[in-house]
């Protein structure tokens, strides 16, 4: 089950939609998140890039935390389609991401 607030996630979303003059902003942004939120924000872009289901959201997370051999941030900023895949992992998991989006802004 998701306990990362998926307002963090969709704010992640909108700094990597950002590109180039946000990237300092996002590193900053995920580096300060708890550890166990970067590892369920990395879990969220693995199951909306399909290396995990929803269903295996948990082993996703667990995977995160003891696989990590670079900061999440330098991790997630080299995923190509950072934004897309959060994003369709949060659909996956059932959150709306319209919404979420329109609260932010």
């Amino acid at each position: 089950m998701m306990e990362i607030a998926p307002a963090v996630v969709v704010q992640v979303i909108l700094l990597a939609r950002e590109g180039g003059p946000a990237e300092a902003q996002l590193a900053g942004f995920i580096a300060g998140l708890a550890e166990d939120e970067k590892a369920e924000l990395t879990a969220v872009a693995w199951v909306g890039r399909g290396a995990f289901e929803p269903e295996e959201f948990d082993e996703a997370v667990a995977t995160a935390l003891t696989g990590a051999t670079v900061p999440t941030e330098d991790y997630l900023m080299g995923m190509p389609h950072l934004a897309e895949n959060l994003e369709a992992g949060l659909e996956a998991l059932g959150v709306d991401v319209t919404g979420e989006e329109e609260d932010l802004l």
